[in-house]
């Protein structure tokens, strides 16, 4: 067992790691596996989960909208860096879902960026190739080719 004292030290600590960058579950658990006692450990990231500092789900909304803003990614390679982050795969199939025609038309938008990017460097051909290998659904590739 450990004091109050300990538990507020060390809550302290970690909710310093949390408010300088949101971070998953599992990048806390990472984080502090070798510094803070399993159970207590357990505890801080239980109190944190209610206190709303710690909230996958949101992590992923967010994640996902600052993607969209700021970069050209396929639906595929925002699944990957997710769950690279240690986040449940359903939470995040279950977000995609949900927000489906959004980032299809998102993925269609990546794909002519692209495309406008390459066409001076490359053929039509090879883009469609280095499209597909970044995950980008040939549909969507077709769409923005067409355009």
């Amino acid at each position: 067992m450990y004091t109050i004292e300990e538990f507020d030290r060390e809550k302290t600590r970690v909710l310093r790691y949390i408010l300088y960058k949101k971070r998953t579950e599992q990048e806390v658990r990472t984080k502090f596996v070798n510094i803070i006692e399993e159970n207590m450990l357990d505890d801080i990231i239980e109190y944190l989960k209610e206190a709303n500092y710690i909230n996958d789900k949101e992590y992923i909304r967010k994640t996902i909208n600052n993607f969209i803003a700021l970069k050209n990614l396929s639906i595929r390679e925002i699944k990957y860096k997710l769950l690279t982050k240690g986040l449940n795969k359903n939470d995040i199939e279950d977000y995609i879902y949900e927000n489906k025609e959004e980032l299809e038309e998102y993925e269609i938008k990546s794909v002519s960026n692209i495309i406008y990017k390459k066409s001076t460097t490359m053929e039509k051909d090879e883009i469609k190739q280095f499209l597909l290998k970044k995950g980008y659904k040939i549909e969507n590739i077709n769409k923005a080719m067409e355009e």
